[in-house]
């Protein structure tokens, strides 16, 4: 079998992407590995980003080591903490591979012994000199304070531990235009209702592909987001043009478990899958630009802010945590700006 590798980010997720020759027998034989993973948009295989599959891949590993038995166990019961304490698989598998990342680097060090100024060191000897971004690095600070608070039972000095200035990057926002054109690309009911709905209701990916159809209140003219980020509920308004679309691709499709379902019933629609539909409207509608589905959660945000809607609404149809969070689109609202008046223009 003649296969080739190469490690990948896939939504802001370590893989490793396989191709090879298109042969049903090797096909077969990679669906085999754990949590291996068929990407619509890519077109290719892909599989977690560890140390077994970079050997099994034959991509460079960094250091290959196996933790102590001091290790495992400690590692067992931070896992079990965080389950108990009901943490979102995410959370879980970033703090569980961070410290993983942590202790392989003081392979040699028991947990007890590790300090402050280890960490400093580890942040200027590992995380910087590989030029990792500021998030990894805040992420690998936030396990290793957890990790020694639960399991070890003590608080690190973490102020000590310099931590990132928080890059200030401004979220992407389309035009009405744009997003009328991605709305209007598809002629499938199915397709547009779901991209309808991001935009419309400022969802999530995840809160999307999640949504029941009992989560829809038509008579009430409201949007149940259930459990979403931060395991929060919260409610959107939405539109009786929307709900008719919506009414449009429940009767055609007949959806049993999800509101959004993929080939067979019952089954949740796939992330991947969303991303390919969002790639084939920006396709026909002739959009160059490098959109994602969360471009469009920005842009309806944006698109109120700029209409008058009060930033506290925003927030509470968001769902952010803090007001600071929902600030930042009014970087991006031209309302004002388009006010201002260039001294160019009196040239």
């Amino acid at each position: 079998m003649k296969w080739s590798a190469q490690p990948i980010k896939h939504f802001k997720e370590r893989r490793i992407a396989i191709t090879f020759e298109k042969k049903q027998e090797y096909t077969d034989r990679v669906k085999l590995i754990e949590d291996v993973r068929w990407s619509s948009s890519l077109r290719l295989w892909h599989v977690p980003d560890t140390e077994e599959n970079r050997i099994r891949f034959r991509i460079p590993v960094e250091i290959i080591y196996t933790p102590s038995p001091e290790i495992i166990t400690a590692l067992k019961t931070f896992e079990s903490f965080l389950l108990s304490r009901r943490y979102s698989p995410n959370t879980i598998k970033t703090y569980m591979e961070a410290l993983r990342v942590f202790f392989r680097y003081f392979n040699e060090r028991q947990i007890g012994s590790i300090n402050n100024d280890d960490i400093i060191l580890f942040n200027n000897e590992y995380i910087l000199k590989k030029n990792l971004s500021s998030s990894y690095q805040n992420q690998m600070v936030n396990a290793i304070k957890l990790f020694y608070r639960t399991v070890e039972n003590r608080n690190l000095e973490i102020e000590k531990v310099h931590r990132p200035k928080s890059e200030k990057t401004l979220p992407n926002v389309l035009s009405k235009e744009e997003v009328k054109g991605i709305l209007n690309a598809h002629g499938n009911t199915k397709h547009v209702a779901m991209l309808s709905l991001i935009y419309a209701c400022g969802l999530r990916r995840n809160e999307l592909i999640s949504l029941k159809p009992q989560d829809i209140d038509s008579k009430r003219g409201i949007l149940i987001i259930r459990q979403s980020k931060g395991k929060k509920d919260r409610i959107a308004p939405i539109s009786l043009k929307l709900i008719e679309l919506l009414r449009q691709y429940y009767i055609s499709n007949k959806p049993t478990t999800w509101l959004f379902e993929g080939q067979h019933k019952g089954i949740q629609y796939s992330a991947e899958s969303l991303q390919s539909v969002l790639k084939q409207a920006l396709k026909k509608a002739n959009i160059t630009k490098p959109v994602t589905l969360h471009w469009l959660r920005h842009s309806y945000a944006t698109h109120l802010l700029e209409a008058g809607t009060d930033l506290r609404y925003i927030q509470e149809l968001l769902g952010h945590s803090s007001s600071r969070t929902t600030e930042i689109y009014t970087h991006v609202s031209t309302k004002n700006l388009q006010n201002i008046k260039s001294p160019f223009d009196d040239l």
